[in-house]
């Protein structure tokens, strides 16, 4: 007899294990995706909760106030407007000239971004696009303004101005907020234009557009997103300065900017905190509206060129 052939066993397949579904990377989306909100919750509530009870406390009543000054909430039967009307009336009509004061911070805010731009722009685009010397040191020189404190200019400012006649009136402030503000946006704007290709501004010339011609029709259009944040980022800065303000227009009270106005109303016991709060929210509300509105401009602009410099 013949010994049976032994026949070889295949091997069953293992059965599929199932997939953990608390993998390391699976805690990690979770915890991180949480934190992200918990994060994100935080800052909100630490920006917007000041300008919330601002806002509460310029609204309320003044006794309900000194009754519980700590209430988050107003009854819509409670609200007072009050504040805000004797914050917007003219000082001869009674109230605190507000709008006069708003007006003024926009004159000086508006022709500072107007000026600065004009001289900023061809400015900063001779810095990128031409070669000259020192060209690599001018960037340094104009950032080393900010080296010296604003306080330290001020007597000789107040000896200048005082001399010249401009003292009390908004074209002192001006000029002193163009000085300030040009030599940074210089250098933001030409960080910009180095991202811009000059492969471009060749191909315009070879076309035989002008230096002029290619900046206008070229570069600018493409650098507006810079250009625009720029002026956002300088027209708060002169909407919001006050030692300048304090400096050359205490004495004449027509020429008060926002800042000073707010300023004076803080430093008077007469003045009830609605009234100041009131005034707080004037005084902060266009930045904010002009902010959001312009969000995306203004932070693509100042992104942008962060990698040259």
């Amino acid at each position: 007899m013949t010994a049976p052939v032994a026949t070889k066993r295949q091997a069953s397949p293992l059965p599929n294990r199932p997939v953990s579904r608390w993998s390391r990377d699976v805690v990690e989306n979770k915890i991180f995706g949480g934190l992200r909100w918990v994060v994100i919750a935080g800052l909100l509530l630490v920006t917007l909760f000041p300008f919330y009870y601002m806002v509460i406390l310029s609204m309320k009543p003044l006794d309900a106030l000194l009754r519980d000054p700590g209430s988050l909430v107003i009854p819509f039967n409670e609200l007072d407007l009050g504040a805000y009307l004797s914050i917007l009336t003219p000082q001869a009509d009674g109230g605190q000239g507000f709008l006069q004061f708003m007006g003024n911070s926009a004159i000086v805010a508006v022709g500072t971004v107007l000026i600065s731009l004009i001289v900023a722009i061809p400015g900063s685009y001779a810095i990128s696009r031409l070669d000259f010397f020192g060209r690599r040191q001018v960037s340094a020189l104009f950032l080393a303004v900010y080296l010296f404190p604003s306080i330290l200019l001020a007597i000789p400012l107040f000896t200048f101005f005082t001399r010249a006649g401009l003292r009390g009136q908004l074209v002192a402030l001006l000029i002193v907020y163009v000085a300030q503000v040009i030599p940074v946006t210089i250098y933001m704007l030409r960080n910009y234009f180095d991202t811009i290709p000059t492969s471009l501004e060749e191909a315009a010339a070879l076309d035989g557009c002008s230096r002029l011609g290619t900046l206008f029709r070229i570069s600018l259009p493409l650098a507006m997103p810079a250009i625009i944040s720029n002026a956002l980022f300088v027209f708060m800065i002169a909407w919001n300065e006050f030692l300048f303000a304090l400096l050359f227009l205490v004495n004449s009270r027509d020429s008060w900017t926002v800042s000073l106005g707010l300023s004076q109303l803080a430093g008077s016991i007469e003045v009830p905190t609605t009234v100041l709060m009131a005034g707080s929210v004037v005084l902060t509300l266009p930045i904010i509206v002009i902010f959001f509105a312009s969000e995306r401009l203004l932070t693509e602009g100042l992104t942008a060129g962060a990698e040259k410099g």
